[in-house]
């Protein structure tokens, strides 16, 4: 039988089955162990062997008690408008390399630095519109920009996301 990495990651839901992060396996299993949370999805295959038991391999724990958590803030920089916008120009649709960050309406203009303002753009597009609005220069923007949830950023750090959680991390 292959050995089961404990490095495996596994989706934290507090008591109120809110999504709170990913841990390894290992932190999962010391949380079940002591009685702080359960196993609410098991890997099918999987079981973690010691002399005395067999434990199932945990793929979605809860924990037992609510943990208030204050809601995270998104924080607005230029990594975060790339990451929200998929590293994709907002004009013209293009994954080129390298990326800006521009000002749907300018700052000329009194255009804010915020989440409904600033959209990931090429260099082409960005020098095309200018200093001025998509509607002047004659490119509207593929999607309206929008501040996202923290549970977006969530969503898009999970590099493998085990498909029980798909459901607890509102993923289609």
């Amino acid at each position: 039988m292959a050995s089961v990495s404990l490095k495996r990651k596994v989706l934290i839901l507090n008591q109120s089955y809110e999504p709170l992060r990913v841990v390894t396996a290992q932190k999962a299993i010391v949380l079940v162990y002591l009685g702080k949370a359960e196993i609410i999805e098991k890997h099918p295959t999987l079981m973690i062997h010691s002399i005395m038991v067999s434990f199932p391999f945990p793929s979605i724990i809860r924990l037992c008690n609510y943990v208030y958590i204050p809601r995270k803030r998104v924080i607005l920089s230029r990594k975060n408008i790339l990451r929200r916008d998929g590293f994709r120009c907002q004009y013209c649709g293009e994954k080129s390399q390298p990326l800006t960050v521009d000002h749907v309406i300018p700052k000329k203009m009194g255009g804010p630095d915020s989440w409904e303002n600033l959209v990931c753009a090429c260099f082409k597009c960005n020098n095309k519109k200018g200093d001025r609005t998509p509607e002047m220069a004659g490119m509207p923007l593929k999607f309206k920009p929008k501040k996202p949830i923290y549970l977006f950023f969530i969503q898009q750090e999970i590099k493998y996301a085990d498909y029980n959680w798909k459901p607890y991390l509102f993923m289609s």
